[in-house]
């Protein structure tokens, strides 16, 4: 089995570095000024941000991060957010993988939830995988 290609976090305004491979916003809102050009993103993935109501329940506050992650899981149970975290897993397998966030911590983003999804789908199941 080929090593697996690297999956990370950044925030999107910070600039974009050669090692980033596809750059992926997984960000339902566009971030405030920024513009496309300076963006450098390979594609808009809306479908894969938590819903308006959980993105306001946790307002990025540290302390709620592990219930929205619980939360974030559940909603990327539903088909067309499934959908998009399969097409997220398949980027990943093709090469290096960026998920940009707007938010000022990115270690308690969504991005970073879907960054732990993907790096959990590649372990084996059991030792003799």
């Amino acid at each position: 089995m080929a090593s697996p290609h690297a999956v990370k976090v950044r925030r999107i305004y910070e600039a974009p570095l050669a090692t980033d491979g596809m750059r992926i916003l997984v960000d339902r809102l566009w971030p405030r000024g920024l513009t496309k050009e300076k963006a450098r993103i390979d594609h808009w993935c809306k479908a894969i941000a938590p819903s308006p109501q959980l993105r306001k329940w946790y307002d990025h506050d540290p302390q709620l991060f592990e219930e929205f992650s619980r939360r974030y899981r559940t909603e990327l149970e539903a088909p067309e957010a499934a959908a998009a975290l399969g097409r997220l897993r398949s980027l990943a397998d093709r090469g290096p993988l960026t998920l940009l966030t707007a938010t000022k911590e990115p270690i308690i983003s969504e991005a970073a939830v879907l960054c732990a999804l993907i790096k959990e789908s590649r372990q084996p199941s059991s030792p003799e995988s």
